[in-house]
């Protein structure tokens, strides 16, 4: 396959890719929020720079699994390719920035 039959290619999505980029950016929004509930945001205390470092990796990680729904349901004309690709990227992004705030907070 080269560049211009992989690029003019229009192959749609299988069924059900849409609820499941939903379901899991959900299931993996709802574990960071859990390890940062059990990591101790709330805790007494001084923050060092390390805990700084985790909350804003953990952020920018929530920020792009909280967009998965939203890219995946933007509406496309017939023509144009679905927004799945780009959402599955989304979702590989926030869920490893998600799991390098764990092993941040983890092994720091």
């Amino acid at each position: 396959m080269n560049l211009q039959t992989r690029g003019k290619s229009n192959t749609r999505a299988p069924t059900g890719s849409v609820t499941g980029l939903c379901s899991a950016s959900a299931t993996m929004f709802a574990v960071g929020m859990a390890f940062l509930g059990y990591w101790g945001v709330y805790e007494q205390g001084r923050w060092h720079t390390i805990d700084y470092l985790v909350m804003v990796v953990a952020i920018i990680g929530f920020a792009a699994l909280g967009s998965v729904p939203w890219i995946v349901t933007t509406p496309v004309a017939e023509e144009d390719a679905d927004k799945v690709v780009d959402a599955r990227r989304a979702m590989a992004l926030g869920t490893a920035l998600i799991w390098m705030a764990v092993c941040i907070a983890v092994f720091a």
